[in-house]
């Protein structure tokens, strides 16, 4: 697939994404949906990479939804759009597939991220943003509602309180507040953030295993909404099994005892147990 409205690029196993539509402050269309869920597959079927970092082309990171169409933007009766996927918000086909993803994801959040511009980040990894970002959870003043599953990504990262509160007031805050509330890791300045986005990135790449990250990010994703503990405690227990009686658990103590960097040769594609992770089903009863 040729992009149009992102792009792509993969450095010693470090993949970039980038929204790129700066003369439009990287705004999300359709185009962009279909361009983020082609490299996010893209991104899990390449064992070359070992972590991802999203961030914006020029000062924007994404200004929300294009609303150069008018009143009629978020009006899928009138866009035309075919059944299967007037029942599914654009933005949330893109959070799930992140949330999918077996590749960790680290947001740099370079400007401006409003409506679909914070919530496409929730279900990344880490967020890191410089401090005057202007970031806003807008819908209800543009007569909508939270998309994006972001109704179940946002409370569970900075609790219920904060997360009502900005969906309610619809208010612009900085990436200041962001950082005090829990919602970004760290600020960096607009020179500093994709050398710190890139460092962490790299400490994951260079030092661990492919394979078991793939699985941590799943337990810990998953268990957030697991009903007991017990869930986590059979899923970590079939976890260690499957991995410890493999070759990167081998590689992982034998380079600590030796105080080498480990090379593990498990790949993602190939090797990556299966859990039994159960996907939710659910019955649309809205209008068709």
């Amino acid at each position: 697939m040729t992009y149009e409205q992102i792009s792509y690029d993969v450095s010693d196993g470090v993949a970039t994404v980038t929204l790129d539509r700066p003369e439009k402050l990287n705004a999300f269309t359709r185009t962009m949906l279909y361009e983020l869920l082609d490299v996010f597959d893209r991104i899990d079927g390449d064992d070359g990479v070992r972590a991802v970092v999203v961030t914006g082309r020029g000062r924007a990171f994404c200004a929300g939804a294009d609303l150069s169409g008018g009143g009629g933007t978020f009006d899928r009766d009138r866009l035309g759009e075919p059944s299967d996927e007037t029942l599914r918000d654009g933005g949330g086909r893109v959070t799930l597939r992140v949330f999918d993803c077996r590749k960790p994801v680290i947001a740099a959040i370079n400007g401006p991220a409003v409506g679909v511009g914070i919530t496409m980040t929730l279900p990344m990894d880490v967020r890191l943003a410089v401090p005057d970002a202007k970031i806003g959870f807008v819908f209800t003043r543009r007569g909508i509602v939270p998309e994006a599953a972001s109704s179940w990504f946002l409370p569970r990262l900075v609790g219920i309180s904060t997360a009502v509160e900005w969906g309610f007031t619809g208010r612009i805050f900085t990436g200041a507040e962001a950082h005090e509330r829990g919602l970004v890791r760290s600020l960096h300045s607009p020179e500093e953030l994709l050398p710190a986005a890139y460092a962490l990135a790299r400490e994951i790449a260079d030092n661990t295993s492919a394979v078991s990250i793939a699985l941590t990010r799943q337990m810990f994703w998953r268990m957030l909404g697991a009903p007991h503990p017990m869930s986590a405690h059979i899923a970590d227990s079939r976890a260690m099994y499957e991995m410890g009686r493999g070759p990167d658990a081998a590689e992982g103590v034998t380079s600590f005892l030796e105080k080498r960097p480990p090379n593990f040769p498990l790949k993602v594609s190939t090797d990556l147990p299966d859990l039994g992770w159960e996907q939710p089903s659910f019955e649309w009863s809205g209008p068709r």
